[in-house]
């Protein structure tokens, strides 16, 4: 049985859920084909220990496709992320406290580290589903990042594809904001993702079509 391992986050910024990890949570176990299963797990909201659980799980699974998936406040669709930055900058502390100014995520590491999914082929094939979503050039300098660089370091020259989607807030979430924000429902994120996945899985060679911006 060959293995698709997907993380999401814990909660953070005092927000009780995650929607990363509702998606993620909601895919555990299945079989996306007959012989490829999803193994869903959680990774902490913490600059110091992310990563040490990210390449645990990578040891534990020997996955031959990764996706980590974070909350993209303010997003409005499921962006499937392009480029990894080497630096943490920190907007907010994370869940312990921590929050690392202008620091490298791996110290001596190249300054980007970009996806290795079929990126826009997994942005049509949303669409085509009438998901919203596009391709992203920024996956910020939080810990969403921080995993991103990491799980694209360790894997190098491995083979195994691997990157990162960030998803919007669910609704619930948008209700209790100050001010009007994107959301989208935990149904259509979880269909997002299984799509995504299965287009990672078919796709040998990406599209070659724009997915850049303006600014």
């Amino acid at each position: 049985m060959r293995t698709v391992l997907l993380t999401g986050f814990e909660p953070f910024d005092q927000d009780p859920i995650n929607p990363s990890w509702e998606a993620v949570k909601a895919l555990d176990q299945t079989l996306i084909k007959e012989d490829v299963r999803i193994v869903s797990r959680q990774l902490p909201c913490v600059f110091s220990q992310a990563p040490t659980r990210l390449l645990d799980l990578l040891v534990s699974f020997q996955p031959e496709l990764v996706i980590a998936v974070g909350l993209g406040p303010g997003r409005t669709d499921i962006s499937i992320e392009r480029v990894a930055i080497n630096l943490n900058d920190a907007r907010i502390p994370d869940n312990l406290g921590e929050q690392p100014i202008d620091t490298p995520v791996v110290c001596g590491g190249p300054a980007a580290y970009f996806s290795t999914l079929p990126i826009k082929a997994m942005a049509r094939a949303l669409k085509a589903e009438g998901i919203p979503a596009s391709v992203s050039q920024t996956a910020g300098t939080f810990v969403c990042n921080q995993v991103f660089y990491c799980l694209q370091h360790a894997l190098t020259g491995s083979g195994v594809r691997s990157g990162f989607i960030h998803v919007p807030y669910l609704p619930q979430q948008a209700g209790l904001a100050p001010q009007p924000v994107a959301s989208m429902s935990l149904a259509t994120q979880v269909q997002g993702l299984r799509v995504a996945i299965i287009t990672a899985l078919e796709t040998v060679d990406d599209l070659h079509e724009t997915g850049g911006q303006v600014s």
